[in-house]
């Protein structure tokens, strides 16, 4: 009775949200809509976004070499080994390896992830952090692949797999973040091994190709009541056996040294491969995701100086406050170094 009588009330806010970023076929009907779906809604979504992104990363070019420019638009990621200077990495290294800060945690299957935001009292502890924050190659990439002039949250992130007896971690299935382009990235403080679960993705499959828009067509019109509950909510898995159809390869896996950067799209295909015995992956992660329909890249005021460097702490303060309405999955885990059990 009361869901039939706000329906009307939620209307206006279902509608907008069409141009938001909002994906989740579960939350608003007009998004999971599969009459509005069958006359092409979700596939309008992900064009528009697509091209509007194009248009942004055009202006933003120049903040990065034409080499890694290259790369990107091959691979959809750009790698990059020895990233920070040896004397550099080998203090960044250290200083989180030794830093105990103020934790949060999230357990999905068998792994734990563990964040610490990277705020101004974490690089007042570790002040190499500072170093990475402030690469002038680092902050290029980071916009130019985010399609927007603005600052990315960043995060000093722990991967702990095999920790609990528990169903696998839902990260291992190859998926797309979102329906649009967005940036996250991965500076690794230790080596990746291949058994230790790394990263992979799947070159190419950022670019929105007549057989991809085929894909996600067929998708938006059979995820709502699939039962896939992640993909409902708009992070869409695609099966390896599927990838052949798309005309894409299998994944690479970046088991890589230290020091290595990777940073990616994330509307491409990735996940965390299975790992095949308990290991703790230290990294600093970063990701940045905006509106997809907006046509300019900067005028972000989560960017200005005083509040882009606070801006997880205020996030996650946001959903402590209004858990009830938004939800938390990041829960407070007390001071911790980041290779803690």
């Amino acid at each position: 009775m009361a869901a039939s009588f706000l329906r009307p009330l939620l209307a206006p806010v279902w509608a907008a949200q069409i141009l938001t970023g909002a994906r989740s076929f579960l939350d608003n009907p007009l998004i999971g809509s599969q009459r509005l779906n069958e006359q092409g809604l979700h596939i309008w979504r992900v064009k528009r976004a697509s091209d509007l992104a194009a248009q942004r990363r055009e202006r933003l070019s120049r903040l990065i070499t034409a080499e890694d420019r290259a790369a990107f638009e091959r691979d959809g990621f750009v790698c990059i080994p020895d990233f920070l200077p040896p004397e550099i990495f080998a203090s960044l290294q250290q200083g989180v390896q030794d830093w105990q800060g103020p934790a949060r945690e999230m357990v999905q299957g068998d792994t734990i992830t563990r964040r610490y935001a990277i705020d101004p009292a974490a690089v007042r502890a570790v002040p190499a952090l500072a170093a990475f924050r402030d690469d002038r190659r680092w902050r290029g990439l980071a916009r130019y692949i985010s399609s927007f002039d603005i600052e990315p949250l960043l995060y000093v992130q722990s991967i702990l797999s095999h920790r609990y007896a528990a169903s696998s971690d839902p990260q291992t299935s190859l998926h797309a973040d979102t329906f649009h382009p967005s940036m996250k990235a991965w500076l690794f403080l230790h080596d990746v091994l291949p058994e230790d679960g790394p990263l992979t993705y799947v070159p190419g499959s950022h670019r929105l190709t007549p057989e991809r828009l085929a894909w996600e067509r067929r998708r938006s019109l059979e995820v709502r009541d699939s039962g896939d509950f992640l993909s409902a909510r708009g992070s869409f898995r695609i099966e390896r056996s599927e990838l052949s159809g798309l005309g894409l390869p299998q994944p690479t896996a970046f088991a890589v040294p230290a020091n290595t950067l990777v940073i990616a799209d994330t509307f491409g295909f990735h996940a965390r491969a299975a790992s095949s015995r308990p290991s703790t992956r230290i990294e600093i992660f970063a990701y940045s995701r905006r509106n997809p329909f907006l046509p300019f890249t900067g005028l972000d005021p989560w960017s200005l100086p005083g509040i882009a460097e606070r801006r997880v702490p205020l996030l996650w303060l946001t959903h402590d406050i209004y858990r009830r309405w938004i939800g938390q999955p990041w829960a407070k885990a007390g001071l911790k170094k980041p290779g803690d059990e």
